[in-house]
């Protein structure tokens, strides 16, 4: 059974991959100053968080308990700047960190939407497209945090923590060993929150990618859903995945709700011993009390460290994860990819071979040793049932896919040694499922190019015969079809892909069942479309129809992926062999005078 791509899914992964982490520090060079800075900034803030218990000492110990005001005046003015400054450092470094993660992410997610508009059209056919949204999205989100609140804010807190321990062993190494001696229980109650967080974070991952998986297909056939009477259905599958989403995050919850009380206590216990220890000291003289309150102060900031660090590890965790799951899709490699050396055509004029071309999507072959010409301007049109290759011959001919064995010419070149960008742009396809974007009529058939000017638009919507409909409409070329053209009929979606395809002006041009799902009247508008596209080009017609065929210079038949009769419409009747009965069949009760039959 093939192994799905993204499997990975339901692997724990690593806690820490320094291969991973190296490459996601990468995308922080581009702004590498910026993350200098910040950390200046934290470091200095930390320095001045530091400084606070000891100014807390000196106020009482050298001025309230000597009541000296003008001492204390003095100390509360420096307490309350290093305060301030102290806020200012904390503010900006926050900003610039958020910043530089923002741009890190757009950074990634342009990265990302790049390399999938390279992939093949096979891995599309492989992945669900919930779970490549889930790539740009939730997985790019999840770095966030650790670009803007991990990777400079763990050399604060380890700053401050080891601050902190130099502060508490400088002002009584015994009430320091009573501070650490709870840290041993902090990292056991720490260790055992990592692993059930770990383990229900992975569990939140897995199902926040099958709502998303769920949701692409459900939202897409949305039509079937209801044609079918599905909804219900369909409701309680999501009602399903969603209350697993909703088990699952509420377990981290339980387990961040019983980890964060548990901290609180047993620093808490921590206090409560030094305050007894250090008390018994006060009252014999061999602690001042200032020393006291300062320890205190500085033992109730040793813990906050540690909890951030926890956080940080959580942070770093859903990260390794997120980050693992993008570049392995960013690893893919480009099944079709460039010629190195590419090329250079000037003007493709449209002679295409097929020579000895095998090809298979899995295990059987689909096409067979096939071989064929097509000459400059020609017509050929293929004819087959379904599954014969028919499709498969266009993919190859855009190089959607590469052949097995044998090879694609246009011009005599093979295809593999001409950029994409120059065979595509020659290559004019009208598919049975037209696919329109949201926004209006005049971006659909231009597709947003800024080249291609409004009055050529409308010269290729005259040629196809749409013309007339547009101008009905409220803003004519300017009205929003909606998405995937809700406003407009099957017919009317048809012209509008043929008059994208003629407005890029192709030598080639594909008509991919174009004609099978319209009905007569628009399949009339169609044909006589046909006839303009066809002018001068070299065409390819795959249909079901053989009435939008009959007039091509060549017909080819396709079965079980050879082969098996070529021939003009007429001398394919005479043979009375394949083309014959699919004609028959089509035709049955029409009258066959044309072909003879009494």
């Amino acid at each position: 059974m093939h192994k799905h791509f993204f499997s990975e899914e339901d692997s724990l992964g690593k806690v820490y991959d320094s291969r991973l982490m190296k490459r996601l520090l990468r995308y922080l060079k581009p702004y590498k100053w910026g993350v200098l800075f910040a950390l200046i900034l934290l470091l200095t803030s930390s320095g001045l968080y530091l400084i606070g218990p000891h100014l807390i000492k000196i106020a009482i110990d050298e001025y309230i308990m000597k009541n000296n005001m003008g001492g204390l005046s003095y100390i509360a003015l420096i307490y309350l700047f290093i305060l301030i400054f102290g806020f200012v450092m904390k503010f900006f470094h926050t900003y610039i960190m958020q910043i530089i993660g923002q741009k890190v992410m757009y950074d990634m997610r342009m990265e990302i939407f790049t390399h999938l508009q390279g992939l093949s059209v096979s891995f599309f056919n492989r992945n669900p497209v919930g779970r490549l949204i889930t790539r740009v999205t939730t997985d790019v989100d999840a770095l966030n945090e650790l670009f803007a609140s991990g990777v400079v804010t763990i050399f604060g807190d380890i700053f401050t923590l080891l601050g902190i321990i130099v502060f508490l062993l400088y002002y009584n190494v015994k009430l320091a060993l009573i501070t650490f001696s709870v840290v041993p229980i902090l990292f056991i109650a720490a260790f055992l929150f990592k692993i059930k967080v770990r383990k229900s974070f992975r569990e939140v991952r897995i199902r926040i990618a099958r709502i998303n998986s769920f949701l692409q297909e459900s939202i897409t056939g949305m039509k079937i859903v209801q044609i079918f009477n599905r909804e219900e259905k369909n409701f309680g599958k999501f009602d399903s995945l969603n209350k697993d989403y909703l088990d699952a995050y509420l377990q981290t919850i339980f387990y961040y709700a019983l980890f964060y009380p548990a901290v609180e206590i047993i620093s808490s216990l921590a206090i409560a011993l030094i305050v007894w220890y250090g008390g018994i000291n006060v009252l014999k003289n061999a602690l001042s009390l200032g020393s006291l309150i300062a320890f205190i102060t500085y033992a109730q900031r040793f813990y906050q460290p540690i909890r951030d660090l926890s956080e940080k590890y959580n942070i770093l965790q859903s990260a390794m994860a997120a980050s693992e799951r993008i570049f392995k899709l960013l690893d893919t490699k480009i099944s079709i990819p460039e010629s190195p050396k590419p090329v250079k055509i000037k003007e493709i004029s449209g002679d295409i071979e097929f020579k000895n071309v095998w090809f298979a999507y899995n295990e059987d072959y689909v096409l067979k040793d096939i071989s064929f010409k097509v000459k400059r301007g020609q017509s050929i049109a293929f004819v087959g049932a379904t599954g014969a290759g028919k499709s498969t011959i266009i993919n190859l001919l855009a190089r959607f896919y590469d052949p097995d064995r044998g090879a694609v010419f246009i011009d005599g070149i093979d295809i593999k040694n001409m950029s994409k960008k120059t065979l595509r742009e020659n290559i004019g396809v009208v598919l049975q499922d037209v696919f329109l974007f949201s926004g209006d009529i005049k971006y659909n058939i231009s597709l947003g190019d800024n080249n291609i000017s409004f009055e050529k638009i409308r010269k290729a919507a005259v040629e196809v015969n749409i013309e007339k409909f547009i101008s009905r409409l409220p803003n004519g070329y300017s009205e929003d079809i909606r998405e995937r053209g809700s406003i407009l009929s099957f017919g009317q979606r048809q012209l509008l892909a043929f008059a994208r395809a003629l407005v890029y002006d192709p030598q080639i041009l594909v008509l991919d069942e174009a004609t099978s799902n319209v009905d007569t009247e628009t399949e009339i508008l169609i044909q006589n479309a046909v006839k303009k596209l066809m002018n001068g080009r070299t065409s390819i017609i795959i249909a079901h129809r053989l009435s939008t065929i009959q007039n091509a210079d060549k017909i080819i038949v396709i079965h079980k992926g050879g082969i098996r009769e070529v021939g003009t419409h007429q001398q394919l009747l005479a043979k009375r062999g394949i083309y014959y009965k699919l004609y028959l069949l089509q035709y049955k009760n029409q009258e066959r005078i044309s072909i003879g039959v009494k």
